[in-house]
């Protein structure tokens, strides 16, 4: 071997090392990517939006995704009695390529077709806070709401020891949730409470606290005498609140309220409501998008999960627990 021979050596040797590595990133270059993980995408779909309970099932709901790295879409109707707008929701829900549905429906027979449709295109349903008939959803997330309305009247009956008059406010028709509230209520008075006399129970408010509140004053200019008011949910209950003020009532009719605002906490440090039934919303959101994901990812779960029901008065009010509830934190909202 002469010594241009020599020379060329170490060179051609590099030149062949060099195609080699060429060759092995060209294959690397050539090979598929994996497929990508798909992220979960969850339609969330109040009854509404406005009120401080739907904001904090939407607290839950955040952090439940975020634990879970899932996507949720929150859409509700601009108003709590619009099934027409509910239902056209679902649809584009449907259409918009969501994995699953997590669904409080506005109306227990209305939303049936559309959450049919979905199971028939193999999207799941959640059903939260209020129930809906058939069976063509995953799972059913709620309070208690039977429970609520009796431990509405029995924190009534026992304030009014029994004996007196007394006005349920009801909310909208439809709506399931509702009316175990009222039913529960009103069942607890007649077998518990006997002495007391039911002076109207079939009034509706509406969704709107300027709609409670003109109830609330046909109620009063009819029943000069009446002792104590339910309100089954925080509009009734606030709307009441605002004419029994108006009239210099507060704090002397029996008012007991459901659900929490700042307002009403306030009133009920003032003592101008005897009490308010109170639900987990937080709970609510989050085990309602646990379900869903847990299904959707294969994983067992319950599919009746019951998030519990409370009274806060004024008291327990300051204890731990009742406060978390009254004043849910929201700050995931924010972020």
């Amino acid at each position: 071997m002469n010594r241009y021979e020599k020379g060329l050596l170490p060179v051609a040797m590099a030149a062949v090392i060099g195609c080699f590595l060429l060759s092995l990133s060209c294959q690397k270059a050539d090979k598929p990517a994996g497929p990508k993980t798909k992220k979960i995408r969850l339609a969330v779909i109040p009854m509404g939006t406005t009120h401080e309970f739907w904001k904090a099932i939407h607290a839950g709901a955040r952090k439940a995704a975020d634990e879970a790295g899932v996507e949720i879409i929150w859409k509700g109707p601009l108003k709590e009695d619009d099934r027409n707008e509910q239902i056209q929701i679902v649809e584009t829900m449907m259409d918009s390529d969501v994995d699953a549905l997590i669904l409080t429906p506005l109306d227990d027979r209305a939303l049936m077709p559309p959450v049919a449709e979905a199971k028939a295109r193999g999207i799941p349903t959640v059903i939260f806070n209020t129930a809906l008939k058939g069976e063509d959803f995953i799972a059913y997330v709620s309070t208690d709401n039977w429970k609520g309305g009796v431990l509405a009247a029995e924190r009534i009956g026992a304030l009014m020891r029994g004996r007196g008059k007394l006005v349920l406010i009801r909310i909208i028709e439809g709506v399931e949730g509702n009316r175990q509230r009222e039913e529960g209520f009103l069942e607890t008075i007649r077998t518990k409470f006997p002495g007391i006399e039911i002076l109207s129970d079939n009034q509706y408010a509406g969704i709107t606290t300027e709609t409670a509140y003109q109830t609330t004053e046909n109620l009063l200019a009819r029943f000069h005498d009446v002792e104590a008011i339910f309100t089954p949910n925080e509009s009734t209950t606030f709307g009441c609140l605002r004419a029994l003020q108006d009239h210099g009532l507060a704090g002397k009719v029996i008012h007991v309220g459901f659900d929490s605002s700042k307002k009403l906490i306030e009133a009920l440090e003032k003592r101008e409501l005897q009490g308010l039934v109170l639900q987990d919303p937080v709970r609510m959101g989050y085990d309602s998008v646990r379900a869903a994901g847990a299904r959707l990812r294969g994983e067992p779960y319950e599919k009746r999960i019951d998030t519990g029901v409370f009274l806060a008065t004024p008291e327990n009010m300051d204890q731990p627990d009742m406060r978390r509830l009254l004043v849910p934190d929201l700050s995931i909202l924010e972020r």
